[in-house]
């Protein structure tokens, strides 16, 4: 579990976050919107260690993570940007990258890492792929590979910037699918989403950032009803009720 109490963070002479306090829980899928520029992505980083905060504390599993290493920190929580290089090995070599926190330099794997790597392979259901270039995967692809190196790090928190972004909605939708699969499996799952609609109905929590500050945290059914989603992002926003449950639309 990780939490935020007072967080302030950002960039040299660019402040980004102010007093963030936020819990990041497991068995959940907690989903942070808000406009271009509010600090998504600054947030993702801070949590994961990327980003040290000029102000405020974050707990890990309730131990302050400024007192923790680089590699203890891997070891609890698995960090997947919104872009990254795509080096031209095969998807299988790119999964063992996820083994690496709990390796040292020169690097030997063990049963234990490509077991590890397998049973990531098959729980996203891209074992075809594992011999497969990486770089002549589609996008789709190549996002279940990265999701894959997620869990072959072994982490009980995951942490997504925008994991849908560029692919098609059959793509998109195995991607939620998945997560919500992590999240029942008793991880905590953490993503950034521009899309209102496909946040509104998988998350069990929105964040909804705006100027770096927290607007509100609840559920879907809170922020909804709010009406706090259509004044910050500027749409408007309906729903039906369908055997499914809510579906969401842009009006």
């Amino acid at each position: 579990m990780i939490e935020m109490k007072g967080l302030y963070a950002g960039y040299p002479g660019r402040p980004v976050l102010e007093n963030i306090t936020l819990d990041i829980r497991f068995g959940e899928v907690l989903i942070i919107v808000g406009p271009n520029g509010c600090g998504k992505s600054t947030l993702l980083k801070t949590a994961c260690g990327l980003l040290a905060p000029s102000d405020g504390e974050i707990l890990l599993d309730g131990v302050p993570m400024k007192g923790c290493s680089t590699k203890e920190v891997a070891q609890r929580v698995a960090y997947l940007p919104q872009s990254r290089s795509v080096p031209n090995i095969t998807a299988r070599r790119m999964v063992l990258h996820g083994r690496f926190p709990y390796l040292s330099y020169p690097r030997h794997y063990g049963e234990r890492d490509w077991e590890a790597v397998e049973q990531a392979l098959k729980w996203v259901g891209a074992e075809e792929l594992a011999f497969e270039s990486l770089p002549q995967l589609s996008g789709g692809q190549r996002q279940k590979i990265y999701l894959a190196m997620a869990l072959a790090q072994g982490t009980q928190t995951i942490l997504m910037d925008e994991p849908t972004t560029y692919l098609d909605v059959s793509c998109q939708l195995e991607v939620m699918a998945l997560s919500r699969r992590l999240a029942e499996e008793g991880k905590a799952v953490v993503l950034v989403l521009h899309d209102l609609c496909m946040a509104l109905q998988y998350a069990q929590r929105i964040v909804l950032l705006t100027e770096g500050r927290v607007r509100q945290i609840g559920t879907p059914e809170e922020v909804y009803r709010s009406g706090s989603l259509e004044e910050v992002m500027g749409v408007s926003l309906n729903r039906i009720k369908t055997e499914n449950g809510w579906r969401y639309y842009y009006q």
